[in-house]
Order: C-alpha cells, then structure tokens, then sequence
C-alpha cells in the first residue's frame, strides 16, 4: 500500500511545478510585445483608426501584446517584412507568397465572405470606356507590387490588352481615386475594397471599367520564431471575434466580411500568374 504522506507530497509537487509552469508561460505573455506590421492601403491616421482597436481586443482574448508598426509607403512595408521584421503582419496575397517562400511567414486567418480582385476606374463623366482606349496614357497605382490595384492589374493590361500605359505611384488607394477624380490620370488602379470605402461623394465621381481575375484576399501572416502555441491562441481569437456583433463591427473596417482560416496553398498558387515579370524588387 501506498504511503499516504509521500502520495501526498508528490501530489503537492506536482501541483506546485504546475503552478509554477502556468506561471512561467503567463509572465512570458505579459513580457513579449509581438510587431504587428500592417500594409499601408489608407493613409496613416485611418489604419491606425482601423487596426488599433482590434489589436487592443486581441490582447484581451489571448494574453498577449501587440504593437502595431506603420510603414508610411507600401515599398518600406516590403522592406520590412523581407527583413523579417514583423511578428505578425496583415499583407497582400502575393506578399504572403513571397514571405511564406523565402521567409516562412504562416498564413493564420483571411475573409472567407469575399474575393480580392482589381478594379480599373476612370472618371464618371470620362469619355473612356473600354480597356484599349487607355493605350499611352497615364494611369495611377497605389504602388508597383499592390497586387489588385497593380501587379495583377498592369499583367493583364499588357497580357491581355497588349496596351502599354504610363504608371503613376501615388503611394495609396485613397490618392489612387483622387488623382483620377482630379484629373492627373486617366484612369486609377484599386481594389473593390478600398473603393467602397471611400465616401459616397468619391465613389459617385468615379467609374469601374474593369474588372481582374480573383483571389483569396489579404491573410493575417505570422513569423516562424512566433511560438506555433501563439500562432493558434490569434488566429483562434480573431476567428472568435468575427463571431460576436462588437469584434465583427471591429473587423469589418479592414475590411473582413466573415474571418476564418487561411490555407498556405491558396496563396502558392499566385506563381503560377506570370507576376514576377511585373513585381518591382
């Protein structure tokens, strides 16, 4: 029969190193403050509106820390990322392929109630109305390696089209729209997204006369040195935010209509899109 005193000091023991891992494991939450890079599709202040909450609302459900890192132009959001410089990150589809490739970034989460493609506007009251029509003329892009707005919009200009175009980089989809509105281009490169975002004043100005082929949208991406342990506890939370009326409201300013899981291979398949003679390094 089993000595009752020593079951029991066992027992405490266990008990005790238990406590003491639990422990461990919560201060190590508390301690790290995880980079949490954010491609800049809007301009600084409305990112910042957007992403903050939601970061803030992430820490309340897994125990971690978050900070949220701007990049003023979406080539230093390239920079950053190729450096490995961000934790977690919210990037574009072709981005995630080249960090999933080169750096082992994870897919963790995307918006499973829509598909990202490019939209190609001009001017509402602008004689252009078809594609071909845009041959030599300037046209503004938020920035070469956008991939609705550019990448994927200027391969099917020259793929499909064969017409050559004078790109103008305006740094965000918001000048993207302006530009055209005010008349400096001819025609902008967006993503239905960003468009229905803008006011009802802008959208009314403008006109979609093209439409890209589509894709799984932006995923929410992780780093390898991420513990895969944390990796879970955020993308199990912002699958339970989607899920109650505040955290979906929070969610639906990135935009994301219905958040769920993000599968690696959706994303691979972007090599196979001919992009790379177009992507600007």
């Amino acid at each position: 029969m089993h000595n009752p005193v020593i079951f029991i000091q066992r027992l405490a023991l266990t008990v005790a190193v238990a406590i003491t891992l639990l422990a461990g494991a919560n201060l190590a939450r508390a301690e790290t403050t995880y980079k949490f890079g954010v491609v800049p599709q809007f301009e600084p202040r409305a990112l910042a509106n957007i992403w903050i909450p939601i970061l803030k609302e992430l820490e309340n459900r897994t125990g971690l820390k978050f900070k949220m890192i701007g990049s003023p132009k979406i080539p230093e959001f390239e920079v950053s990322f190729m450096a490995g410089e961000f934790d977690f990150a919210y990037m574009n589809p072709y981005h995630a392929m080249i960090a999933a490739s080169r750096l082992g970034y994870v897919p963790l989460n995307r918006d499973h109630g829509r598909k990202l493609f490019g939209v190609l506007v001009v001017k509402k009251d602008s004689p252009i109305k078809y594609v071909n029509e845009l041959d030599g003329k300037p046209i503004s892009f938020p920035s070469p390696n956008a991939l609705g707005a550019s990448l994927l919009m200027r391969a099917e200009l020259a793929n499909r089209f064969g017409i050559k175009i004078k790109p103008l980089y305006v740094h965000t989809h918001s000048s993207v729209y302006l530009n055209v509105i005010f008349g400096k281009t001819d025609a902008g490169g967006g993503v239905m997204g960003s468009l229905k975002r803008q006011s009802q004043e802008i959208q009314g100005a403008l006109r979609v006369i093209y439409k890209t082929r589509t894709m799984s949208p932006h995923p929410v991406t992780a780093h390898p040195r991420v513990p895969a342990a944390h990796m879970e506890l955020v993308r199990k939370a912002f699958i339970d935010m989607g899920q109650t009326e505040q955290g979906a409201a929070l969610l639906a300013k990135v935009p994301f209509k219905k958040i769920g899981p993000a599968n690696l291979d959706e994303y691979m398949d972007l090599k196979t899109w001919g992009l790379e003679e177009f992507y600007v390094k």
